[in-house]
């Protein structure tokens, strides 16, 4: 069981990963070619609906990663647990503001705004990435 416990956060973690992975280095480039009103426009929708996969991916990977730990899967499964679990905090806590001030602008009068805010949730969106790959490497080392 722990060992079908740990592939499930795994699966979770690299799905994570693949998209966190996807969004810095194809979709947020691609939207920032369309040109700032319109990478604003798209990132919205884009935002919305990556947040509910990315959310649920990282919760679940951190349940199955703690379960399969508590049941003698070793030590290294609760640590990518828990480094893909902090995702959550560091979006809420660091990201957060930057959403909320990206889905407040508006796109006819604040570009100069937009296109700062956009780079900058794309450095802060990578810190994610960061926290994702590592945990996957632990996840795969096992």
């Amino acid at each position: 069981m722990a060992t079908t416990l740990a592939f499930l956060a795994t699966f979770c973690c690299a799905i994570f990963a693949g998209a966190a992975i996807y969004i810095n280095a194809v979709e947020h480039p691609a939207r920032m070619t369309t040109g700032v009103r319109a990478a604003l426009a798209e990132w919205a929708p884009s935002y919305r609906r990556a947040t509910v996969m990315q959310a649920s991916l990282a919760v679940l990977g951190f349940v199955f990663a703690i379960s399969g730990w508590l049941m003698g899967a070793g030590p290294r499964v609760a640590v990518a647990g828990v480094l893909l679990v902090l995702v959550a905090p560091f979006t809420l806590i660091v990201i957060m503001p930057t959403n909320k001030r990206l889905l407040a602008l508006d796109a006819s009068k604040d570009l100069a705004e937009a296109e700062a805010l956009l780079a900058r949730w794309n450095q802060l969106h990578l810190v994610r990435n960061m926290l994702a790959t590592v945990a996957l490497l632990l996840f795969l080392l096992l």
